[in-house]
């Protein structure tokens, strides 16, 4: 597969490394699989050094990166180093010239060496560095502490930071030649981690890559989770059991305390660190203050967690008996409901920051409450919800992932619903409707703001 996106990332790494520029030091981070090392090995000279760290004692690790930089620099093997201060200032005392040091998998070096941090500190203020160096991870949480903690002693040193995220949607339906349908339905496996879509292409489709990848004990991505959340160091029992419960459906705290039969205020923290890694997400009905709103629930965000937690954990009974076409069954029963709720999500992101309709919109979320009508109570809930840049105008759009649908009636339903809001009065409500197929009364089609995956597709983290 060609190496995709991270244009603005790979520029940046240019910039800072520039030989014309005084030394940087860069920070690179974020989760296992989003081609971090790929990346940084494309902006990198042969004559640059390249280290990847392991989980192993100090001692060994040191002599590791000895082996390594003596093959830039074969006088640096000649010598004994009481630690890791001194091999730094001999290879700045060695460089003849500007080169870049990349030390990946940087928390696992610092794991077994815990003063590393603070001589990289010393070296960086002291001004006299005649390289670049990187370091980089994928334990996203000693990353971003290491980093953005002020009493850390790296904080506030790095000329670069990089926080690496999924790519786009686009760029899948690229990679693996889909329809834009399709796309969506693999988007809501996958994701935007780019070792998966490599894996993916070795097989003739979703069904059978989700045969071979997870549905089988030796299967590439059997136990992904687990990895994921030992990179962060964090509690797997812990961190599978909020995966799980959430999957199962129960999104609000005290349904999720509930189910795991503790105290509320316990998992606070838990859950604050599945969302700074991005696993999880908290959404709170439009225009209430993620502060203040009280009716805050929690979704999985990453789409293979979702999957995995939602169709693989609750049977892996099943699946350890090699009862894999049972398994596959079951996902193609739930499957159209499960990519419904992606398809949502993507809805969100499309309209999010982009110019559609002649406005451009903030952030999109869903709303859901009660509006009381001449003593009547009325539920109602909106997909997507936007208020336009200018405040003059609020978007509200309904979400169909199914067979056609009759979209004049829809878009009946839709103003009447918006026309109870009290907030959207003397606003213009722009009503938009986000539809997996072409309508059946076509005929109206010109008339009505429609949507479809190839739209959403485009326009999902991108701009118009």
């Amino acid at each position: 597969m060609e190496f995709l996106d991270r244009k603005e990332e790979t520029a940046e790494l240019k910039r800072v490394l520039d030989p014309k520029r005084n030394s940087s030091f860069v920070v690179v981070f974020g989760r296992r699989r989003l081609g971090k090392s790929t990346l940084i090995s494309r902006v990198l000279e042969k004559t640059d050094i390249y280290y990847v760290g392991g989980d192993i004692i100090d001692p060994i690790q040191r002599e590791m990166f000895k082996s390594q930089v003596k093959e830039v620099y074969p006088e640096f093997g000649l010598a004994q180093y009481s630690g890791w201060e001194e091999m730094l200032k001999m290879l700045n005392k060695l460089a003849d010239r500007r080169f870049t040091l990349c030390l990946d998998e940087f928390p696992y070096i610092v794991k077994h060496a815990h003063e590393l941090p603070s001589i990289l500190q010393r070296l960086i203020d002291a001004g006299e560095l005649k390289f670049n160096i990187i370091i980089c991870g994928s334990s996203q949480r000693m990353m971003q502490n290491m980093i953005l903690s002020k009493a850390e002693p790296l904080y506030g040193r790095a000329q670069a930071i990089l926080d690496i995220r999924p790519i786009p949607i686009a760029y899948l339906q690229e990679a693996l030649s889909l329809s834009a349908i399709q796309t969506i339905e693999e988007y809501s496996v996958w994701g935007g981690v780019p070792r998966y879509w490599e894996l993916r292409e070795d097989y003739e489709g979703l069904e059978e890559a989700m045969r071979g990848m997870l549905l089988s004990t030796t299967g590439v991505l059997y136990d992904e989770p687990k990895k994921l959340f030992l990179d962060d160091m964090m509690s797997v029992v812990q961190s599978e059991s909020l995966m799980a419960v959430i999957a199962g459906g129960a999104n609000r705290i005290s349904e999720i305390a509930a189910r795991m039969n503790r105290d509320a205020s316990a998992l606070s923290g838990p859950i604050e660190r599945l969302i700074s890694m991005n696993y999880i997400r908290r959404e709170i009905p439009f225009g209430e203050s993620p502060k203040k709103s009280k009716k805050g629930v929690y979704r999985i965000n990453d789409p293979m967690m979702d999957f995995y937690y939602t169709f693989i954990m609750p049977n892996l009974s099943s699946i350890g008996r090699g009862r894999r076409t049972y398994v596959t069954e079951l996902i193609k029963q739930n499957f159209n409901e499960y990519v419904a709720r992606h398809w949502e999500h993507l809805c969100r992101e499309c309209v999010s920051g982009n110019k559609l309709f002649d406005y451009m919109w903030k952030d999109a979320a869903r709303w859901w409450g009660s509006v009381k009508i001449d003593n009547t109570i009325y539920r109602m809930e909106f997909d997507v919800m936007a208020e336009s840049l200018d405040g003059s105008a609020l978007l509200v759009g309904e979400c169909k992932w199914t067979n056609p649908e009759i979209a004049g009636e829809l878009h009946k339903k839709l103003l009447e619903k918006a026309g109870r809001l009290s907030f959207a009065q003397n606003k213009e409500i722009i009503p938009v409707l986000f539809l997996k197929y072409p309508p059946k009364d076509a005929d109206i089609v010109s008339s009505l703001n429609i949507l479809y995956p190839e739209d959403v597709v485009r326009l999902a983290y991108g701009e118009e």
